[in-house]
């Protein structure tokens, strides 16, 4: 095992969405804040978009976290949208702890109502999370819109948040769903993290599981530059190589983690690299000159 071998506390690099491992890049506090204030200021609808893997469900699970401190919200988390309007109505009520065998439709509404409304008489927050919300049918987002109704003149009384890949934005720009779009009181992107983002989220993890000042040894700059290449800084990408390349260093007794590492673990993991001509004028640079420095290796090696 890779952890007792560098010392490690932890195992730095697994791919479920722990809170504790959350790297604060200025996207992902800006979609926090907005997640958060949308709830705070009772503003209704607030929707979070992002590629697969650059760590949606982990804000979310930080969110939630800071939810169950709080004795004044209640929520419902839903992250699975392939339901029909019915059965997503009953997950939501179960999930809030409602009644919700044997009711109809109209019933299952009717105790959803009077459950966000008697709380929003004692100014407590109501809030329904639904995560994959790009699986959501137009039926079930129009069915979501009308809950907004639920409101005071100053405020609504169900928060809703919805997240879910790009191709949710896609949805609730259709013309069917404008009267939607238009409630959206936030919306926030989520993008690949960039290079100099990529170095601080691997020294963290390593950090935070126990390295502190062997992080650089176990992953060297030119293998970083390595890793987002073939990452494109999707963090979840880079949690999988960086794990992999560890068990592999580890299975040769090395002390770090080398670019030809990065680049079989890469290979076995089908993910290709970045183009050079896609990066910035720096970062190609610095791809340029490690492509320079091991091909001269490799030839003093043959000499």
């Amino acid at each position: 095992m890779y952890k007792t071998f560098y010392n490690l506390t932890r195992y730095p690099f697994e791919i479920t969405p722990d809170p504790s491992f959350l790297f604060p890049t200025t996207k992902h506090n800006e979609a926090l804040t907005a997640l958060y204030e949308g709830v705070q200021r009772r503003k209704g609808f607030v929707v979070l978009t992002g590629e697969v893997g650059t760590g949606k469900t982990l804000l979310l699970r930080c969110l939630m976290h800071v939810f169950n401190q709080r004795d004044d919200t209640s929520y419902a988390y839903v992250f699975n949208g392939r339901l029909s309007s019915s059965e997503f109505l009953q997950y939501v009520l179960c999930d809030f702890g409602l009644p919700s065998s044997g009711k109809n439709k109209g019933e299952l509404l009717l105790e959803l109502t009077n459950y966000v409304v008697a709380r929003g008489r004692k100014s407590l927050a109501t809030v329904l999370v639904v995560d994959e919300a790009h699986h959501l049918s137009a039926d079930i987002l129009e069915e979501i819109r009308l809950l907004t109704n639920l409101e005071t003149p100053q405020e609504k009384l169900l928060q809703i948040l919805l997240v879910g890949q790009p191709e949710l934005d896609d949805k609730l720009d259709s013309v069917e769903l404008r009267q939607l779009k238009q409630r959206i009181a936030f919306r926030s992107q989520l993008v690949p993290l960039d290079l100099h983002e990529t170095n601080g989220y691997i020294q963290r993890r390593l950090e935070l599981a126990g390295a502190n000042s062997s992080s650089s040894t176990l992953f060297p700059q030119q293998a970083i530059d390595v890793i987002h290449r073939h990452s494109r800084g999707i963090p979840r990408l880079i949690n999988t190589v960086c794990e992999n390349s560890l068990i592999a260093a580890c299975e040769e007794k090395m002390q770090g983690v080398t670019v030809d590492i990065v680049e079989q673990v890469a290979a076995n993991l089908r993910l290709e690299a970045t183009p050079v001509d896609s990066m910035d004028a720096q970062e190609a640079a610095k791809v340029l000159l490690n492509l320079h420095d091991r091909l001269q290796r490799r030839r003093r090696t043959f000499l």
